[in-house]
């Protein structure tokens, strides 16, 4: 079973709580372990955006989310811990939804999940919870990721977690030394089986049962983020320039994107291969020019060391799902947030927008924005 006996000395903790099992569970082992537990959420909500009702659908940021509260604080209630909601709406608009549009509005896929567990579930939340006068140790989430601190420096080091199907570390690399001196992640030694077993042996079989949702928004499409005059039709041209067709909007596509394209009688399969936000236009090509094995990095946050001197052999993904490939990351002289990374193999529809992580075996060394 997981403990926390690296934080022995810690009495409070304040776990963020999205009312799924895995936050539910790391309140319930912590509060086993004998730890004054304190469940807080993220209220983001606020309604400035009309999004389709009856979808069906559920995600991090919609009209759903006062549902979801009101079956926190049953939830907490049953788990004898006391409940508090924070509000976040400004911000989460200002960082997260305002970066979000920005970003695919230049031609670029955004990951908003990384910018709002840096920005808000990290930062943000903890500020203003302790500002309303909670009082805490150490902030934990349900993420399966691990972390512990060098003995040779005092550094904290942010870990893969043991379940490689369900490891969330590749959205955590933007967190610095002073966010990660105050978390912990109850889950990090356990598999999804686990958790969900742990959840049946305490009567929560119920949170066990119910579906992941992995959705930025309780909507099908983006489309409702954006305004009319920021979707506009455009050019789509192949590798050599020439005019194919028209698109109706950038938002609508992502690099190694084949389907929706509204191309037809061309002699092989087209793929997007890059999008221009300046020009609003879509460039495609064939399923070789998918491939490259290079990328720059910008934003670049380093965990496991100050900041990189020399070429450095890691793995890297370039996609939370990406299968994490051998490449050479050297600093670039001018900027040290910002390298080249070679891969040893062409690697497919690398994404400008997107993060790229740095791994050494289970240990995550940092990572930065494809540019």
């Amino acid at each position: 079973m997981t403990t926390v006996q690296q934080h022995s000395s810690m009495k409070k903790v304040a776990v963020g709580m999205s009312g799924g099992v895995d936050s539910t569970m790391a309140a319930c082992l912590l509060k086993r372990q004998g730890f004054e537990v304190t469940g807080i959420t993220m209220q983001i909500w606020d309604g400035s955006v009309s999004l389709p009702i009856n979808e069906g659908r559920s995600g991090c940021y919609g009209p759903g989310e006062a549902q979801d509260i009101e079956a926190l604080k049953t939830l907490t209630a049953r788990l004898g811990i006391p409940y508090k909601v924070i509000p976040l709406a400004e911000e989460y608009r200002h960082e997260v939804l305002d970066y979000f549009r920005r970003e695919y509005l230049a031609g670029h896929t955004p990951n908003p999940c990384v910018i709002c567990n840096w920005k808000l579930k990290f930062g943000f939340l903890l500020d203003k919870a302790r500002a309303t006068g909670i009082t805490f140790d150490k902030f934990a989430t349900g993420h399966y990721a691990r972390m512990d601190v060098d003995p040779a420096n005092g550094r904290c080091r942010l870990k893969r977690g043991r379940d490689a199907a369900k490891d969330q570390s590749y959205f955590l690399y933007h967190l610095n030394q002073h966010q990660l001196r105050q978390l912990t992640f109850p889950l990090g030694d356990m598999t999804k089986t686990q958790v969900k077993a742990l959840a049946g042996e305490l009567g929560l079989a119920d949170l066990a049962a119910r579906p992941e949702s992995q959705d930025f928004i309780e909507c099908k499409y983006y489309t409702a983020l954006f305004a009319g005059h920021d979707i506009r039709p455009g050019p789509i041209v192949d590798l050599a320039g020439r005019v194919l067709g028209e698109h109706q909007g950038i938002i609508h596509f992502t690099i190694g994107q084949r389907k929706g394209l509204g191309l037809s009688g061309t002699k092989e399969p087209l793929y997007v291969v890059k999008i221009d936000g300046p020009s609003n236009t879509i460039t495609v090509g064939g399923y070789e020019s998918l491939f490259s094995n290079r990328l720059q990095a910008t934003d670049i946050n380093w965990i496991a060391f100050d900041a990189l001197t020399a070429p450095l052999q890691v793995k890297a993904k370039i996609r939370h799902q990406h299968r994490e490939a051998d490449a050479t990351v050297t600093p670039d002289p001018q900027n040290s947030q910002a390298a080249t990374v070679v891969f040893d193999q062409s690697q497919m529809s690398i994404a400008p927008g997107q993060a790229v992580v740095f791994y050494q075996d289970d240990l995550v060394l940092g990572g930065g924005t494809i540019a």
